[in-house]
């Protein structure tokens, strides 16, 4: 009893001092990882949520499940405390698998990024029409525009140096951009993975 009162008291410290905001959608509490944790607590059994993590990680999380599901009988604050923890592990955990970083839980209802959305929205209804049209647009929209600033800027590139460095930024913006487009199109995704890259990550 004294060492699972003990590990209540940890886990408590360790959500109080859990950073909240985040960038992705599977560190919500309302997100799948989330929703997966809660239905196996519920049913004590930790294979819903394995798949969330690579083999090597099984360990780690069948021994927080265990800690988790053992506290969770102490009481209602007891249950609370242990499931956060659990769900604070699992997050945790699948996001190094993917090299993303975390930062903690966002709360339910968190604000997610409209692509994200819209990709969850295709594989609700089953149809990736909406998805499609506004990946499409997106593109579209970064590509023109930066394809634009180019344009412009190269007709005054000669003026002085100023103008001159103007156009490249623009150049140099415009040709990772298109870059990044064609990478994420071809190469797996990842958390880790970003449709455009910095200005300043390659030199022309």
């Amino acid at each position: 009893m004294k060492l699972r009162l003990l590990f209540a008291a940890s886990v408590a410290t360790l959500v109080a001092l859990s950073p909240l905001p985040a960038a992705a959608h599977c560190d919500t509490v309302d997100g799948p990882v989330v929703k997966d944790a809660r239905a196996a607590l519920e049913a004590k059994d930790v294979t819903p949520v394995l798949k969330w993590v690579s083999a090597e990680k099984e360990g780690e999380i069948k021994i927080a499940f265990a800690h988790a599901v053992a506290v969770r009988g102490l009481g209602v604050d007891a249950q609370a405390l242990a499931d956060r923890f659990f769900f604070e592990t699992l997050v945790r955990v699948h996001r190094e698998g993917e090299g993303a970083p975390y930062t903690g839980l966002r709360p339910a209802g968190a604000e997610v990024e409209p692509g994200i959305a819209a990709a969850d929205h295709a594989l609700e209804t089953g149809a990736a029409d909406t998805l499609v049209s506004h990946l499409t647009r997106e593109v579209e929209h970064g590509l023109r525009a930066r394809f634009t600033r180019v344009m412009e800027t190269r007709k005054h590139a000669t003026h002085d140096v100023a103008h001159g460095r103007e156009f490249v930024a623009a150049y140099v913006d415009f040709i990772h951009y298109a870059e990044g487009l064609v990478t994420a199109a071809k190469g797996p995704a990842s958390h880790a993975a970003h449709v455009a890259k910095p200005a300043a990550a390659h030199a022309h």
